[in-house]
């Protein structure tokens, strides 16, 4: 899935939330009597958090979730440590990770599972010991972590569904001639899926009929260009749209679409706002995709690891999965909002976007 940007004024801001969490990282719970070996209350100022990330596919966790996470952990308390891992899409490596994090002393786990319902003997394990456990971007549904943060999966899918459609119709596509593509995330992401619950409300009664859909193994671009490319074969001209659940998704629908010759590319939909799915953008070669900000998750997901730690019970905006949940609202992105959203914002700069054949792009729009 995929991270990991920042905030348009096209959408809505993070929803209000008070963590209530205190800044320091040495205070001592009330009760406590002095001792964190049980993971609540008592001095952290020296605690390990381990901070696992599912795969290497997507660049944001390395570029964004990491920094951002040890960023703010470092400010909440400088003494402590951060057990990084990443699993690299295989659910056995990250369950060996999440036994070594523990075996190393780790009192909370921020987790992004590769496979959410394996997930779940690992939270039950952590907590068995004392072990709080913070699910990230991606819920666990079959067992209750001790907290959710991420942004809001099934609004992401809403948006760029919903963007879609509004651009066929603006732009008379004509739904009796064809319909649309879905490339969905992962089917053992629970984030994938509820994105393509967001991308199906938005779909469903537009008038524009799925051709056909697709659940993209641990989001590898590659299977969503080589799906994608037998549907080219099987509907041609028939393509009228593709809502593709990431940026790196889309980059397989479109590299698949132009293999083929089809001219123009029908616009396709993203989601994280990466270097190459904004570049695709400015060429207009991707429709749309979305903004949202890793370090935001990943600053929130530190406080409320420490809070956790601390004996202290965050504040949450919901309750998702029977998890006390903090849902952040994303940013839609097009060519129209590309140099506000993205480029004012510093969330990239030009220098970055604008190389090679994209500089005349970024010329037309202005942000070169």
């Amino acid at each position: 899935m995929t991270g990991s940007l920042r905030r348009a004024p096209l959408l809505v801001v993070p929803l209000a939330v008070s963590l209530a969490l205190a800044a320091g990282c040495s205070t001592k719970s009330p009760s406590s009597g002095g001792s964190g070996s049980s993971g609540g209350g008592g001095d952290v100022s020296s605690a390990k958090v381990g901070f696992l990330m599912p795969d290497e596919a997507s660049t944001r966790y390395e570029q964004h979730d990491r920094p951002g996470f040890v960023a703010e952990m470092k400010k909440l308390c400088s003494g402590c440590k951060v057990l990084y891992q990443n699993a690299d899409a295989d659910a056995a490596k990250q369950q060996q990770q999440f036994n070594s994090v523990i075996s190393q002393g780790a009192k909370a786990i921020v987790m992004d599972p590769v496979d959410s319902t394996a997930a779940a003997s690992l939270v039950k394990q952590a907590q068995s010991q004392g072990v709080k456990v913070i699910a990230y971007d991606r819920p666990i549904p079959s067992a209750k972590a001790d907290y959710y943060v991420s942004f809001d999966n099934e609004a992401i899918g809403k948006a760029i569904a919903a963007s879609l459609v509004d651009h066929l119709k603006k732009t008379k596509a004509n739904p009796a001639s064809g319909g649309v593509l879905e490339v969905n995330g992962s089917p053992t992401d629970a984030a994938a899926g509820l994105i393509k619950k967001g991308i199906h409300e938005s779909l469903s009664g537009s008038g524009y009929k799925t051709l056909a859909e697709y659940d993209t193994p641990d989001w590898e671009p590659a299977k969503a260009q080589q799906w994608v490319s037998g549907q080219v074969s099987r509907f041609g001209g028939k393509i009228l749209g593709i809502v593709a659940a990431n940026d790196g998704t889309a980059g397989g629908a479109i590299a698949a679409l132009k293999a083929a010759g089809t001219n123009p590319v029908p616009p396709v939909t993203g989601n994280d706002a990466t270097t190459a799915g904004l570049q695709l953008i400015i060429a207009g070669d991707q429709y749309n995709t979305i903004s949202k900000p890793s370090e935001i998750v990943a600053a929130a997901a530190a406080k409320v690891a420490m809070g956790l730690l601390k004996g202290d019970k965050p504040k949450a905006d919901t309750t998702l999965f029977g998890t006390p949940t903090q849902l952040f609202k994303p940013t839609l992105v097009t060519r129209a909002n590309i140099k506000s959203a993205i480029i004012d914002k510093g969330i990239a700069k030009a220098s970055q976007l604008c190389t090679g054949r994209y500089a005349a792009g970024c010329k037309k729009l202005g942000i070169s």
